[in-house]
């Protein structure tokens, strides 16, 4: 049963965003701020990730916890209504988001998926970065 209205409810889900989410503004000011520049929402590389590194080929996706359902993560939750609906929906996110990484990594694309919970660690997530995408350009 849920606990608000079903107006409540569609108002809420309407709000949820696919693009330029807080999570995903975070990672972006993080790489700009040291030094690295990207472009969004790439619709010529497979899967339309989050955010892409042409010259590098590199993408990032930056993904809620809940909607592609980060294995042993508290907040990927199984919704408790409507089940029926969630199940096959957040399914078709997983398989999607599998096939996506697939496809890139087989065109020679290098991916990093960062889930929405691990960006509150700040210092481990510039590690990551730089990891993943070598040291930013100088800032001569």
């Amino acid at each position: 049963m849920d606990k608000v209205d079903e107006t409540t409810r569609s108002r809420n889900m309407a709000a949820i965003r696919g693009k330029n989410t807080k999570p995903e503004m975070t990672v972006r000011r993080l790489l700009y701020s040291l030094g690295y520049r990207y472009r969004l929402h790439r619709k010529d590389v497979p899967g339309n990730p989050d955010i892409a590194f042409i010259g590098r080929r590199a993408v990032i996706f930056v993904h809620g916890c809940f909607w592609h359902q980060h294995p042993d993560c508290k907040m990927a939750h199984a919704p408790r209504s409507r089940l029926e609906y969630w199940g096959p929906k957040l399914a078709r996110n997983v398989n999607r988001d599998a096939a996506n990484i697939r496809l890139l990594e087989q065109t020679g694309w290098r991916v990093l998926v960062l889930w929405e919970c691990e960006i509150k660690h700040v210092e481990d997530l510039i590690t990551r970065l730089v990891c993943f995408l070598g040291h930013p350009p100088s800032k001569d």
